[in-house]
């Protein structure tokens, strides 16, 4: 189950890992200069930090109960973090499998948009109306409908947590896969 999504979030993962990983590059600045009292960092701390509370939550999860806790050490590589969770979790019940699904499809959105790829919002059905018209509200960190008459009672568009999204998607996959068989 979710093979293709788990590729997908694993790939956007070493790309961000790779590419975005550099040194925070500044500009010219404003004429204005200060001595310098400590070396910049050289790798990008915000990324390093993404990718780590990726791997972290993914292998809290993993471990959280007893049926995974001897599910050996996290591999070295942070993308295989996702494969390492799905073979200690194999034996679970579907329920189970679809939360671990919904976590590693909504990291996968999460580096998307890290690197600047919010169009990936746009594949997803607005969860109140089923309209396809979602974008991404980088202030508010939520998707939001375009529709006008999808509000709330104040008149503001609804808007949507990557987590919600991730389940809808996850659970629709999930319901398609047994009408199948």
């Amino acid at each position: 189950m979710g093979t293709g999504a788990d590729d997908t979030t694993a790939q956007r993962l070493r790309l961000l890992q790779q590419e975005f990983v550099q040194p925070v590059r500044s500009g010219p600045g404003d004429g204005r200069s200060s001595r310098i009292t400590e070396s910049p960092s050289l790798v990008n701390l915000g990324v390093v930090d993404r990718i780590r509370a990726a791997v972290y939550e993914v292998e809290h999860h993993t471990r959280s109960s007893d049926w995974a806790a001897a599910a050996g050490p996290v591999p070295a590589d942070p993308a295989g973090v996702y494969d390492w969770a799905r073979q200690h979790t194999a034996h679970l019940d579907a329920e189970r499998q679809q939360a671990r699904e919904a976590i590693i499809y909504r990291q996968g959105l999460e580096h998307a948009i890290a690197m600047g790829d919010t169009t990936v919002i746009r594949r997803h059905p607005c969860p109140q109306c089923g309209c396809w018209g979602l974008y991404w509200r980088e202030a508010a960190q939520r998707a939001v409908c375009v529709n006008h008459y999808c509000t709330d009672d104040d008149g503001i568009s609804n808007a949507w947590e990557l987590k919600r999204l991730a389940h809808d998607h996850i659970a629709q996959k999930s319901t398609a896969a047994r009408r199948a068989t």
